[in-house]
């Protein structure tokens, strides 16, 4: 029984890490989504009006 109680301990230790990491990485995801937002915005406003196609290959492709 002890053997069982140390594995369950474990394994709640590991979730909550697991957890925390995942957290983490949401905020980390939502943070880098505004930061393209802004440069698409920027890149747009920077292009004299023209159109801008964030994934358009360069010419030599």
């Amino acid at each position: 029984m002890d053997k069982i109680e140390e594995r369950l301990a474990h394994l709640i230790r590991a979730n909550d890490e697991l957890s925390d990491v995942v957290t983490e990485q949401s905020r980390t995801i939502e943070r880098l989504e505004r930061q393209v937002h802004f440069l698409l915005e920027r890149a747009r406003a920077d292009s004299d009006g023209g159109v801008f196609v964030g994934d358009e290959r360069p010419p030599h492709w």
